[in-house]
Order: structure tokens, then C-alpha cells, then sequence
């Protein structure tokens, strides 16, 4: 009968083994729009999500921008720490897996000892007496936990959670130091330009304070209009140590994020044109499957939802199972022979009775920690769908605004050729002529720098979108506005 009781209640506790204690793990649902309020020209695609996120920063065509971010990949010291914790969540997965098998170990003894004569007695009618004997012992144990409530489980299953919410994290920080370096790559380039005009706007003011000059010396003009001009000279020559502190800044910038020395690190100037790649628009849910920041956020939630179960199944008992076989004698000669044989067998459990609420305390703080979570995800979409939309309205719109940029560089070269023919017939005052200067000069460095936010945006956009996407059968192609300005 007793033999029949515990085959009845192993059989219990085995069927309970499949249940696991906590809630299963449920993504939570976001409310998302079903497109996006796109400007012209933007138009709907369709990029294949499940491809690799591959090198972005290619399709702007700079090879100088290529060989940094290889760089920055290769010698990074915040991506290198990232790597390290994706490591480490990738052993602590292993470690938690373990607790699904047994445990098995070995233990050897060999000792020679003496007892004493005089120890206590444990029948008065037996006396001690003193041996020396020796004693060798091999025997192998195994330890095993029942999962029978899903303890192990559940474990497993957030840390399985938080190596992928690791992994997802490590991609994030790819992709931001990716856009940071193109950021800061393209800032500098823009400020390249802007020298550009500047030097250029340089050498024309100097030519004009040799005409005014001369034409002072000949007696046609007043001293008023060199001093003007030498004023506009010497206001414009301060632009270029102004340009070249900000030029030094993104330099040193990018010197750290590929890992190198600022002091050792230079970038040539260079005012070659850069392209705009046509980023495709799928619909908004693409960026849910496309960010590893949402990504992370989406595991961060399977991992708390896993820790509840954890917790929960410490209401439960726990069941170990640790089996042993071994042999032991006194004589080495007879350690293997079948009287030196030993083994057991059995199963211990342990339940809480009285906690004064530790353990509802734990659930309590975990279930909190998921609604965290949960709040963290929404949010980190909501963003993302921000951030999208900042983008496209923002590249529209400064497409438009450089397009305007270049009919006004054209505009005030007009009004300065006007000025000097004025000017040169007596019709105006040199001031006119200063202004046209002025005015052009502003136009230019306004072009150069929509151009530059033109890039900015154009690097948010595709870290708005989660990196880089594959090429459908058509592409944007590239506006006029796109084409690098005529600064001549």
C-alpha cells in the first residue's frame, strides 16, 4: 500500500512537471498608423526587413566616409563594450541552461587514520578501543533539480530573453556610432564648403581693396570707401579661424570614435560632392522589425515577464534529486570487489511556511518591473515613429529650401555686378557695393549649410529606419537640388 502511494504521487508530480509557474510571455500590441504623411517625392517601398543591415553609410558614395566607419567598427571602445556584454549574456544563457541537466560529479578519498581509545562510549557493555585503519573511497554523485513548476524554465527562458535583448543592443549601438561618425563626417564636410567660400570671398574682397585703394591714390574716391572695404575684409577674415575651431572639433570627434588619438588624427579638406541615396518608406510597422532599439526594448519586456515566473514558482517546494554509486574499503586490494559497493538514492524537498510576505514581496516587484517594461517599449515606438516622421518632412522641406538657396546665390551675383557697374559710373556709393558682397557671401555659406543639414537629416532618417535596406527595381534619382553648388 505505501509503495502504491508514492508510485501515485511521483506520477502526480510528474504531470505537473509541463506546467511552469508566471504568466507566458504575450508582445504587447501598439496602436500604429497605417502610413506615413510623406511630401513630394517621396514614395512608397517596400524594404525586405529581414535582410542584413549592411554598411548604410556606402550609398552616400564617399570613400574617405567608407574607410572611417571600417574604422570605427574595428577600433570603437564603446562597441567593444557592447561586444563584451553580449558575450556575457551569451555565458550567462549557457549557465542558465545548465539547470535543465543533471549535475554529475566525482569524489575520491584516500586516508589513513587513527580513532581513540577513549572516545565517548556508545554501549557500556562495549568498550572502545584504538584502530588504525586506512580508508579509500570512488563514488560518483549526481544532483538534479525536478523542475516540476517551471523554475528552470523560466529562467532559461529570461536569460535566452536577455542574450537577444543583448544582441539587439550591441546592433543599437552599431547603428548610433555609425550615424554619429557620418554625422560628424558630414558636419566637417560642410564646414570644408564653407571654408571654400570664404577663401574664395577672401581673395575677391582683397582684389576689391586693391581697386578702391588705387582708385583713392588717383584721387576718384574718398578714403570712406577703402576703409569700408578694408572693414569687410577684415570681418570675413575672422570667419576663418572661427570655421576652422568648429572644422577641429568634429575632427578630434571623429579621431575618438575610430578609437584614435586626436592629436595624431587628421582629415584632409575636401569639397567634393557628396550624394543623397533615395531611402525607401515602407509602412510604419517596418520599423518596428527594423530598430534594435525597439528590438531591445521587446526582449527587455520577455525577459522581466520571465523573472514573474521565477519568482512565482518560490511559492512552490523544490524537489533535488541526488543519486549516488560508489565503492569504499579499507584495503585498496578490495576497493572494486562487490562487498565495497555503496549507493543511494533518493529525493529531498524544501517548502516555505512562513516568509512574512518575502515571497509576495518578490512577485509584487517583478510584475512592476514587466510594467516598466511594457511602459519603455510604447515609448521606444512612439520615438521611433517621431523620428520617422521628423525625417521625411525634413528632407522635404530642405530640399526645397536649397533649391531656393541656389536662385539666391544667383540673384546676388547679379545685384554685385549691378553694384559695381553703379559704382564704377558714379551712380552709387561704395556701401552698395559692400552689401552685394556681404550678400552673396551669406548666400553661399546658406547654401553650404542646408546642404550639410541635407546630409544630417538624411543620416537621421536612416537611423530613424533601423540602417540600411535592399535595392527594389527603382530609386529616387537625384534632384538638382541634390547637386553640390556652384560657388564660383
Amino acid at each position: 500500500m505505501n509503495s502504491r502511494r508514492t508510485l501515485m504521487a511521483l506520477a502526480c508530480a510528474l504531470a505537473l512537471a509541463g506546467c511552469a509557474a508566471g504568466p507566458d510571455y504575450r508582445k504587447p500590441q501598439v496602436d500604429m498608423p497605417a502610413a506615413w504623411t510623406p511630401e513630394a517625392p517621396w514614395r512608397p517601398m517596400q524594404p525586405q526587413d529581414s535582410a542584413a543591415r549592411g554598411p548604410w553609410w556606402e550609398r552616400f558614395g564617399d570613400a574617405q566616409l567608407n574607410a572611417l566607419q571600417q574604422q570605427a567598427l574595428a577600433g570603437n571602445q564603446t562597441l567593444a563594450i557592447a561586444a563584451a556584454r553580449l558575450s556575457q549574456a551569451r555565458a550567462q544563457l549557457n549557465v542558465a541552461s545548465a539547470g535543465q541537466y543533471p549535475q554529475v560529479g566525482i569524489n575520491a578519498r584516500a586516508a589513513r587514520s587513527r580513532i581513540s581509545a577513549n572516545r565517548p562510549l556508545t554501549n557500556y557493555n562495549s568498550p572502545n578501543f584504538s584502530t588504525v585503519q586506512s580508508d579509500f573511497a570512488l563514488g560518483l554523485n549526481v544532483n538534479y533539480e525536478l523542475d516540476l513548476f517551471g523554475r528552470v524554465q523560466r529562467s532559461v527562458e529570461g536569460a535566452a530573453a536577455s542574450a537577444q535583448q543583448s544582441a539587439a543592443d550591441f546592433e543599437n549601438t552599431r547603428l548610433l556610432l555609425t550615424a554619429e561618425l557620418a554625422s560628424n563626417y558630414f558636419n566637417l564636410r560642410e564646414l570644408d564648403i564653407e571654408l571654400d567660400v570664404v577663401t574664395r570671398a577672401i581673395a575677391l574682397q582683397r582684389k576689391a581693396l586693391e581697386l578702391a585703394t588705387s582708385r583713392h591714390d588717383l584721387g576718384a574716391t574718398s578714403g570712406l570707401d577703402v576703409a569700408q572695404q578694408q572693414a569687410l575684409l577684415d570681418n570675413t577674415l575672422t570667419q576663418v579661424d572661427v570655421l576652422g575651431k568648429q572644422r577641429a572639433q568634429y575632427e578630434h570627434a571623429i579621431a575618438t570614435l575610430t578609437g584614435t588619438p586626436a592629436p595624431s588624427f587628421s582629415i584632409a579638406p575636401s569639397t567634393a560632392p557628396i550624394g543623397f541615396p533615395a531611402i525607401p518608406l515602407g509602412v510604419p510597422s517596418d520599423v518596428l522589425e527594423r530598430r534594435p532599439d525597439i528590438a531591445s526594448a521587446e526582449r527587455a519586456m520577455a525577459a522581466a515577464n520571465a523573472q514573474i515566473g521565477v519568482a512565482s514558482a518560490a511559492f512552490y517546494p523544490s524537489f533535488m534529486l541526488q543519486p549516488s554509486y560508489g565503492v569504499d574499503s579499507r584495503n585498496w586490494g578490495a576497493l572494486f570487489n562487490a562487498p565495497s559497493v555503496l549507493w543511494s538514492l533518493g529525493v529531498s524537498a524544501t517548502q516555505s511556511l512562513f516568509d512574512a510576505g518575502r515571497l509576495r514581496a518578490g512577485v509584487d516587484f517583478t510584475k512592476a518591473g514587466y510594467e516598466a517594461t511594457v511602459a519603455t517599449y510604447k515609448r521606444t515606438v512612439l520615438t521611433a515613429m517621431q523620428e520617422v516622421e521628423d525625417g521625411i518632412t525634413g528632407i522635404a522641406s530642405l530640399d526645397r529650401a536649397y533649391q531656393q538657396s541656389q536662385s539666391a546665390i544667383a540673384s546676388a551675383r547679379r545685384v554685385l555686378d549691378l553694384a559695381n557697374s553703379r559704382y564704377d559710373g558714379g551712380v552709387t556709393p561704395y556701401l552698395d557695393v559692400i552689401t552685394a558682397q556681404q550678400s552673396q557671401l551669406n548666400s553661399e555659406r546658406q547654401a553650404a549649410q542646408l546642404m550639410g543639414q541635407r546630409l544630417q537629416t538624411s543620416v537621421f532618417l536612416i537611423k530613424a529606419l533601423g540602417g540600411d535596406w535592399h535595392e527594389r527595381n527603382e530609386a529616387r534619382p537625384q534632384a538638382e537640388s541634390d547637386k553640390k553648388p556652384d560657388a564660383s
